[in-house]
């Protein structure tokens, strides 16, 4: 759950961001039959199994809209739902319902999508060392509500942003002319008490990598032979994460190599949404 600070400083912009595009100037279908205010409510059903995250976010979408709309939710963040149950139950002004029910699911969709997908992931690391990453391969706007849910799904977050650590990828390599040089640059620049990643492809960057004394080295798309190879060149001289097109389909295959980490961008960007409704509006 989201801090009141964090609620009020990062939440709330986003979701009225998404309200203004949803709401230009007003909600022409709503306003065409319900000129007036009528007290209401609606149910929330889930119709597909999976782990539901965002009923905050969900809730904060009506609440923006009129501070006077209550919500019961009989689940909270992290459990797991199955098809057909009624999570919860939102009351107010049936014309609020209206205009924020499509803004609300789209975020308790999207969100529920993120920590089913990762916990079904995270399910396949259970009983090995590494810790599960998500990346920043993160939805415009959105990395605030989807690193929230890969943790509730069971993951880990990966630097927030640009400004969180020090990860040196390829391009960062070859605009300073070399694995070496770019870790002695970052340590030259960088505050002392950021970590520093840096991203290999071959055996000759590990062993760069390791000579320069990198905090954590990330195996990228290498074969799993060399990947063997790289940890036993690495000997435990600096944390070591796995990533490149890691998906459920092939992150089994990877638990053998006692990597620390391994990181998918999967999580945020190929999950798919969970189904959920709000249905049986009616007046009360």
């Amino acid at each position: 759950m989201f801090d009141q600070v964090t609620l009020k400083l990062n939440v709330d912009p986003l979701i009225l961001g998404a309200l203004k595009e949803d709401i230009t100037s007003e909600d022409v279908s709503t306003n065409s039959v319900m000129p007036h205010a009528q007290a209401g409510e609606v149910e929330l059903i889930c119709k597909e199994d999976g782990i539901i995250c965002g009923l905050q976010v969900f809730a904060r979408v009506f609440e923006l809209l009129d501070e006077q709309v209550k919500i019961e939710f009989y689940v909270e963040d992290g459990a797991e739902v199955k098809k057909g149950q009624l999570m919860g139950k939102v009351y107010g002004d049936i014309r609020t319902l209206l205009c924020g029910e499509r803004t609300a699911l789209n975020y308790l969709q999207r969100m529920s999508g993120i920590a089913t997908y990762t916990h079904s992931v995270a399910a396949l690391l259970e009983g090995s060392k590494t810790k599960l990453l998500d990346t920043r391969k993160t939805s415009p706007n959105n990395r605030i509500f989807e690193k929230y849910s890969v943790r509730i799904g069971g993951g880990n977050n990966h630097r927030y942003n640009l400004t969180d650590g020090v990860m040196l990828k390829d391009n960062h390599i070859g605009a300073a002319g070399g694995v070496k040089q770019a870790i002695r640059m970052a340590k030259e620049y960088a505050p002392f008490v950021r970590k520093i990643e840096v991203e290999v492809e071959n055996i000759q960057m590990v062993k760069d990598a390791v000579e320069a004394g990198a905090d954590i080295i990330m195996l990228d798309n290498m074969s799993h032979e060399d990947m063997r190879e790289a940890m036993d060149i690495i000997d435990g001289k600096a944390e070591v994460e796995v990533s490149g097109n890691v998906t459920k389909e092939n992150i089994a295959k990877l638990t053998d190599l006692g990597v620390d980490f391994i990181s998918s961008g999967a999580l945020t960007h190929s999950a798919p949404i969970l189904d959920i409704s709000l249905k049986n509006l009616h007046a009360v």
